[in-house]
């Protein structure tokens, strides 16, 4: 009941996810991201630990289908299961159950994968597949965003859109961004989390650059009096 991205920005390396469903907090649950190493979504009927047996399997040096089987092998379950990955080289893979509700879908390539479970229509996969394709160059923060929005615009997750997550890596064990909606209240005609993302990720996207720069210089301006001088104040 979760559509998502999971990619690696082939010009920076970054990796990164974003996605959203109809239950709280999805960004709490299902992926998991570590620097130089890959990015995991584990969905549908979610087995939190096995993102980070994904990731601990990454970093040995598995490939994503070798992961994949891995994890089979480790969870009596593994029908309920949506998992995708993409490691630092940009291999893909992903694994759908055969227990996981319609619609069901995923798209595979070079950086990048696509994929939902439980979706509305039959749609919703091929539209973000297209919107990761259109938006090349772009922030990669902004690429993910847009292909979640493309998602959900042809009907994404059946249930609706509760709660959503941006989560990008540079090269630090702490994340570039990290940005969650845990909760909207489903109402018609009314933003969804998908919308709220955005909005938080518009606020977000100009304290980037200053998140990279302060923890090692301590010495620069508050962020509020460098937002000031960069021309963007924060506004409320």
């Amino acid at each position: 009941m979760t559509l998502t991205i999971v990619a690696r920005d082939a010009n920076t390396g970054f990796l990164g996810i974003a996605q959203s469903t109809n239950p709280l907090a999805v960004g709490s649950r299902c992926p998991f991201v570590r620097a130089n190493v890959g990015a995991v979504s584990t969905q549908a009927n979610t087995d939190p630990g096995l993102g980070p047996l994904a990731i601990e399997l990454l970093s040995l040096g598995y490939a994503p289908t070798k992961v994949l089987k891995e994890l089979q092998e480790s969870d009596e379950h593994h029908g309920h299961r949506q998992i995708g990955i993409v490691d630092r080289h940009g291999r893909s893979a992903v694994f759908t159950g055969d227990l996981c509700k319609p619609y069901s879908d995923a798209v595979t390539g070079l950086n990048f994968l696509v994929m939902g479970n439980m979706l509305k229509t039959d749609a919703v996969v091929p539209a973000m597949h297209r919107m990761w394709l259109d938006t090349e160059g772009e922030l990669f923060e902004d690429r993910l965003l847009a292909v979640v929005a493309a998602g959900r615009d042809k009907g994404g997750d059946a249930g609706g859109h509760r709660s959503a997550c941006l989560l990008v890596y540079d090269t630090e064990a702490y994340p570039r961004t990290d940005l969650r909606i845990d909760f909207m209240p489903k109402i018609d005609g009314q933003p969804d989390a998908v919308d709220a993302l955005g909005e938080l990720l518009d606020r977000w996207r100009p304290m980037i650059e200053f998140y990279q720069i302060r923890p090692h210089d301590p010495t620069m301006p508050g962020w509020s009096d460098w937002l000031a001088q960069q021309g963007t104040p924060f506004k409320d």
